[in-house]
């Protein structure tokens, strides 16, 4: 059924409780099951509790309702930034994230501090965005000695400035964005060169609570979303699946496990990022604008690819 699909595991890595406990986790059931991922990693403070500042965004409520935040993150991780100082995720737990590209998956840059970029990156300045980029690529590499290679913005936020910089640091490609396939971004200076590569699929959360979706039946109903957008000619079957440490990695393991089983004996190959990208660039890449739309199941707006090619 998913023979000529490619699915490429994107696990972003938003806190220090994700990183301490749930990267392990999924570290240890890639192993078990022969796939491969790539870790994106938060590598500056935890201030979670921050997000709460969201409430009176729009279809944030009814989200955290829906996916039950204080028994996924736990009461602590709510509290960073708010009553308990930020941890720095970086210093405190470089050796876990350091075990991961040691064990041989890839890893690339998520973010410095998740709540700040999520929050404030659409409307910012080029100053503002340079400071907080370049501050993620320098955290990363004291943590493993090496600069990124590619990049995940926190909640699918990004402005044409961190755009540039992707391009400007050599990335080989990002993840930034939600929906369709892979594409150059359009920038105020020009088609960059750092391929777009988008998270096509839903997320747990996203569906989770929405339908009768509930933990015992989320891994068949993402099976048959995956499924119907595998109906594609092969050349184009390029799928992305972003989980998260702090769910995926955590309550809803078991989950997520019995979603990699069906993909398996479905025949998709479940791979890293970076072969993605290498199938992406057998063929020419379409030229987009990255604009902010609504996603089904987030609140708010995201970065997506505009649907008609650039001239």
């Amino acid at each position: 059924m998913l023979e000529s699909a490619r699915i490429g595991l994107k696990v972003d890595v938003d806190t220090l409780r994700g990183t301490r406990e749930g990267v392990p986790r999924l570290v240890a059931l890639f192993k078990k099951h022969g796939v491969d991922a790539t870790f994106y990693f938060s590598v500056g403070p935890d201030h979670t509790g921050r997000a709460m500042r969201r409430v009176f965004r729009k279809g944030f409520a009814q989200k955290v309702a829906r996916t039950s935040v204080l028994k996924h993150y736990g009461l602590k991780t709510l509290l960073y930034g708010v009553l308990l100082p930020g941890p720095d995720i970086g210093r405190s737990a470089a050796a876990v994230m350091r075990g991961v590209h040691d064990a041989g998956f890839e890893v690339g840059l998520h973010t410095y501090d998740h709540v700040r970029w999520q929050d404030y990156v659409a409307e910012a300045t080029a100053a503002w965005t340079r400071v907080e980029f370049e501050r993620g690529l320098q955290a990363f590499e004291r943590v493993f000695g090496f600069q990124p290679q590619s990049h995940a913005a926190a909640g699918w936020q990004i402005n044409s400035h961190a755009l540039k910089l992707e391009q400007d640091y050599g990335l080989r490609y990002a993840s930034d964005t939600r929906g369709g396939p892979a594409f150059l971004p359009v920038l105020p200076q020009g088609i960059s060169s750092c391929p777009q590569l988008p998270t096509t699929l839903p997320t747990f959360d996203e569906i989770l609570g929405v339908d009768g979706i509930d933990e015992s039946n989320i891994a068949d109903a993402m099976f048959r979303l995956s499924a119907a957008a595998a109906a594609v000619p092969p050349e184009d079957n390029l799928q992305v699946f972003t989980l998260h440490a702090e769910l995926e990695g955590m309550l809803l393991l078991d989950a997520f496990e019995s979603l990699l089983v069906k993909w398996r004996a479905a025949g998709a190959s479940i791979t890293r990022m970076a072969v993605i990208h290498e199938a992406a660039l057998r063929q020419p890449l379409p030229a987009r604008a990255v604009v902010m739309g609504e996603v089904a199941g987030r609140s708010g707006l995201l970065a997506i690819q505009a649907p008609a090619a650039a001239a």
